[in-house]
């Protein structure tokens, strides 16, 4: 069965085949929301004859693979877990084996069940999350596998943490698309992201340990779980829900607040997920607006059994339940787009953790957006809807030495650090929600301002220290030349160098190669060779013509061309009246 692709989706799937035309591995880099599982299907399909096998680590990303698979390509598709076998034998194997990693590691023998499978079987590894795929277990299934010289390897994650990008770039030799949550809120296929910050007097996190990269989580429980933290969640919770200005309860004993709601609020409530520190803390959460209002919140933690929790998910997600809290279980693998608000009673210093749970938030309603061509078309649609954003609370107290994340971090990951700290920071100080795209792109076009001035006046100072010389030479920035605002550089390519070819590329247009990053190099060359295909002025066109003030964004080489020789004719000086038109 035939399933047409979105986009991007297209992009990223053929950018996947076109990295591993010098690459073994590679990574693709899309928002929870927007169809990882999608574009590696695709991907499995066109792999086809080849053999696949996906590497997961949660059971509902096992069979949410299993069914997409089989729908989307029409290939057979096995499951490889706990007493499931997928058949391994010559005459019935199946088109795709889907597994964890729990299973693939299991056994008596230090193999494990990964033993069954023969490594040159299979065309393809597919690693489901691969923000994991630095853990010893993933490392040992994959280079099992890897024993195939012909393996193609594929890593699909969200928003994988700073710190984790160097490590994931030891692994996979390129990053074949990143698409982030900002791409996909501006392309109009998410919801806009609110941030409200409430700020809580004595919530401190300053005593609180790290452990493997987070807040230990003994101690965040102890530090959520105490009163004041409690009645700050709760209460936000409530202004959410019921779309009640920011301490609209802050005065009201608890026992009135849901009459304050009744009186100011909306009629239906939100939809609101909220993620707590503790199976306890979850509870808790769960109980307190129990007591504001009956049959309000239901909880859910690992230990909830199956047939309680299906129960408790389906009524959220039809609307007899107005709110769930849980810990630990819907961070993958659950998806409810009636989702508008996200209470975060779980701080986090883990961006990819943060990322999940947000994700569980951003989807448009179903059907609205897949019909519609453009970004503002579906921006639009979006905008009038029942659900126009979502709101995301985080709580705000002494943080100490921990760089806890907000919706800034997630949306940020290609814009500067200084403009994600500038958004937070104005997030902070507003205390009500904010648009936090909007924020961060504002933020963004300020310290550029900010950055473009000093260069101004850097030059002008630097213009009259020489005012008295014969001659003075300017360094011309080349991102300055095509309009480009250079990228972050990502930690998965620390240490990584241009080709040689890429070299002799930049340094033929007069472009050292050495003076930009390796992330920023890729960018400009990419740039370049867009523009030839779209038949604009080249970079030693540009730089020439904006030295006379032409602006070139837009120009053709044609033109551009017509337009140095008129400059050359004329003893390279700018004709006072312009003889040709562009």
């Amino acid at each position: 069965m035939k399933h047409s692709l979105r986009d991007y989706q297209q992009k990223g799937s053929d950018s996947i085949r076109e990295a591993w035309t010098d690459n073994t591995s590679t990574l693709l880099v899309c928002p929870t929301g927007c169809g990882k599982t999608q574009i590696f299907t695709d991907v499995i399909g066109r792999m086809a004859p080849r053999r696949s096998i996906v590497l997961a680590h949660r059971e509902e990303l096992i069979w949410q693979a299993r069914n997409r698979i089989e729908a989307m390509t029409g290939l057979s598709v096995e499951v490889e877990m706990a007493d499931m076998r997928a058949d391994s034998s010559f005459l019935t194997r199946p088109d795709v084996v889907v597994t964890t990693v729990q299973t693939q590691c299991s056994g008596c023998d230090d193999k494990g069940r990964m033993s069954r499978f023969k490594p040159d079987d299979f065309g393809l590894l597919v690693i489901d999350e691969a923000h994991h795929a630095t853990s010893p277990s993933y490392r040992k299934v994959i280079d099992y596998y890897c024993q195939n010289p012909n393996l193609k390897v594929l890593g699909v994650t969200a928003t994988p943490d700073r710190t984790d990008e160097e490590a994931l770039g030891q692994i996979f030799q390129s990053v074949a698309f990143d698409y982030e949550i900002l791409d996909a809120i501006h392309d109009g296929w998410l919801v806009p992201i609110d941030q409200q910050m409430v700020a809580v007097g004595n919530l401190d996190f300053s005593d609180v340990r790290t452990t493997a990269g987070d807040l230990n989580g003994a101690d965040l429980a102890a530090v959520m779980e105490s009163e004041g933290p409690i009645q700050s969640v709760v209460m936000a919770t409530m202004e959410a829900m019921y779309a009640l200005a920011p301490n609209t309860l802050l005065k009201l004993p608890v026992a009135d607040w849901w009459k304050a709601c009744e009186a100011f609020g909306l009629d239906v409530p939100r939809r609101t997920l909220a993620f707590a520190s503790s199976v306890r803390h979850a509870e808790m959460l769960s109980d307190i607006l129990n007591r504001v209002k009956p049959g309000l919140c239901a909880w859910v933690c690992g230990a909830t059994p199956k047939d309680d929790r299906r129960m408790i998910l389906q009524k959220f997600d039809n609307g007899e339940l107005p709110a769930l809290s849980n810990c630990a279980v819907l961070t993958e693998g659950f998806d409810s787009p009636a989702v508008q608000v996200i209470v975060m009673a779980r701080p986090t210093k883990s961006r990819s953790l943060y990322s999940q749970m947000v994700g569980r938030s951003t989807r448009p309603l179903p059907g609205l957006v897949d019909p519609l061509p453009t970004a503002d078309e579906r921006k639009s649609a979006i905008a009038a809807s029942s659900k126009p954003s979502c709101l995301v609370i985080d709580f705000v107290g002494n943080a100490g030495r921990h760089k806890l994340m907000t919706s800034a971090d997630i949306l940020g990951g290609k814009v500067s650090d200084a403009a994600i700290e500038r958004a937070v920071k104005k997030a902070k100080e507003e205390g009500a929600p904010v648009r936090m795209s909007e924020l961060l792109d504002k933020s963004e076009d300020e310290i550029q301002a900010e950055l473009l001035e000093r260069k101004r006046a850097d030059e002008a100072r630097k213009a009259r220290l020489v005012a008295k010389a014969r001659y003075t030479t300017t360094a011309i920035n080349p991102f300055d030349v095509f309009q480009l605002q250079p990228v972050r550089e990502r930690g998965w390519d620390s240490g990584k160098t241009l080709s040689e070819k890429q070299r002799s590329l930049l340094m033929k247009q007069g472009i050292d190669p050495d003076s930009m990053p390796y992330a920023q190099a890729r960018q400009f060359i990419n740039t370049m060779f867009q523009r030839w295909s779209q038949k604009l002025c080249t970079y030693r066109q540009a730089k020439c013509l904006q030295k006379h003030g032409y602006d070139t964004k837009t120009m053709t080489m044609k033109d551009a061309t017509k337009l140095i020789d008129q400059l050359a004719a004329n003893g390279w000086k700018r004709p006072a009246r312009e003889a040709v038109s562009v």
